[in-house]
């Protein structure tokens, strides 16, 4: 071998010695808490862990501690009704909203998507017919598309995500994503160690609304296979949203593992102090810096409470995730590198960009639509509903912890 071939070489293996040893040094670590995937990366951890610094970039102000609504969870989940406000019934002569129900599944996900597309065909689609958008990082099979035009008489779409879009960018360092997902491996993070969660995690956080085929269309409904809707939805979810000036609508709100999301909120934090224009006056600060409930949350990811909207279900507006301050945001987040260096997923990051840029009146909490994506529930007691129990969150009791609808309640508001 020629010495200009054994440099590159000899490089290589001394890079990953040097990881081998770092990571042996994570594992053994007594001060676990203060190592993470920056220190590995050889980056500057001063600013990006400076906890003082960072936590008093924002505090929330005496009126946004204010207490909103102490009404439990199980309360406003008893008769309820249909949400006030203006109500677009099939019946109606109005246009339907631009919109698609948009759902990124892969080929052999078939038949838990199929259980699905007649439940949101039973409960509302029948009766409003909304093309359906299918996302796929491969193409869709022919016997795909024959099971799923089966399953609807609308319109359906099927794309293909783009390289570009789907791998991850360039700034990434491979080596240094394999032994982060090692240490997320051991503080027992699922999937973690899934390269194409953490794909799916950056796109479903900041590029689908990029898509070309998304980009004439302002409304989505996203729809995860193997989930079931118990209630009839007799008026245009979209409608509402437009006609009621509502952008985010959600049914779950829970906690998310703190371990896989060390750095999100002293990065949000950076961002926040170089762009402190984009903050909305009325926005949901105090619900995401929420320590009371879950303390040990909010210490290990560095003043972020992780109480989130469970993004498997949302009927959002792309052009909130279209606007300046939102896609800045994920560009910066995205060269942070946590999407791979952790496993930054895209119901936190929404959240918190909701919860920093959006008015939070502008939010809803969509009670009277009956969902489970397990193990947990959205089950009001209405006449409209079947198949679930009024008030359930979760089948065993000991996960009720996880559900933190109700600091948003207390912050924000309950409906």
């Amino acid at each position: 071998m020629r010495p200009s071939q054994r440099a590159p070489l000899l490089a290589a293996v001394a890079l990953i010695f040097v990881l081998a040893i770092v990571y042996s040094k994570r594992l053994t670590s007594p001060n676990k808490e203060s190592m993470d995937w920056r220190s590995l990366a050889k980056q500057p951890m001063a600013d990006a862990h400076d906890k003082a610094k960072y936590k008093t970039v924002l505090q929330p102000t005496p009126e946004q501690l204010a207490v909103n609504s102490d009404l439990s969870y199980s309360t406003l989940l008893k008769n309820v009704g249909e949400p006030e406000g203006v109500l677009t019934r099939v019946e109606s002569d109005s246009p339907r909203a631009n919109a698609t129900l948009l759902s990124l599944v892969r080929n052999s996900e078939l038949s838990g998507l199929i259980r699905t597309m007649r439940d949101v065909e039973r409960t509302f689609n029948s009766k409003f017919n909304y093309p359906w958008t299918f996302f796929n990082d491969e193409p869709f099979t022919e016997h795909f598309k024959k099971r799923t035009r089966a399953a609807t008489k609308a319109e359906i779409r099927y794309e293909v995500i783009p390289q570009d879009q789907w791998n991850a960018p360039g700034w990434i360092n491979g080596d240094i994503s394999e032994v982060s997902n090692k240490i997320l491996l051991e503080d027992n993070i699922v999937y973690g160690q899934m390269g194409s969660y953490h794909r799916m995690c950056r796109w479903n956080s900041g590029m689908f609304y990029k898509h070309p085929a998304l980009k004439d269309t302002r409304w989505y409904w996203r729809i995860e296979p193997n989930t079931q809707y118990f209630c009839s939805i007799d008026y245009d979810v979209f409608k509402y949203m437009e006609d009621n000036d509502k952008t985010y609508g959600y049914v779950i709100n829970i906690y998310d593992a703190p371990q896989s999301i060390r750095t999100l909120w002293p990065t949000t934090m950076e961002f926040v102090a170089k762009h402190p224009e984009y903050l909305h006056p009325n926005n949901s600060l105090a619900w995401l810096m929420e320590d009371t409930l879950r303390p040990d949350h909010n210490t290990i990811a560095n003043g972020y409470s992780t109480c989130h909207f469970w993004s498997n279900f949302e009927i959002g507006d792309m052009n909130f995730f279209r606007s300046d301050a939102y896609d800045k945001y994920f560009e910066y987040l995205d060269q942070s590198g946590g999407f791979f260096y952790e496993r930054w997923g895209d119901a936190p990051v929404h959240s918190i960009g909701l919860g920093l840029f959006l008015d939070k009146s502008k939010i809803h909490w969509f009670k009277d639509i009956g969902y489970v994506h397990q193990p947990y529930f959205n089950c009001p007691a209405s006449d409209k509903c079947r198949g679930c129990k009024p008030g359930q969150f979760v089948a065993t009791s000991n996960m009720n912890k996880e559900n933190c609808i109700e600091t948003f309640f207390k912050y924000a508001h309950a409906d």
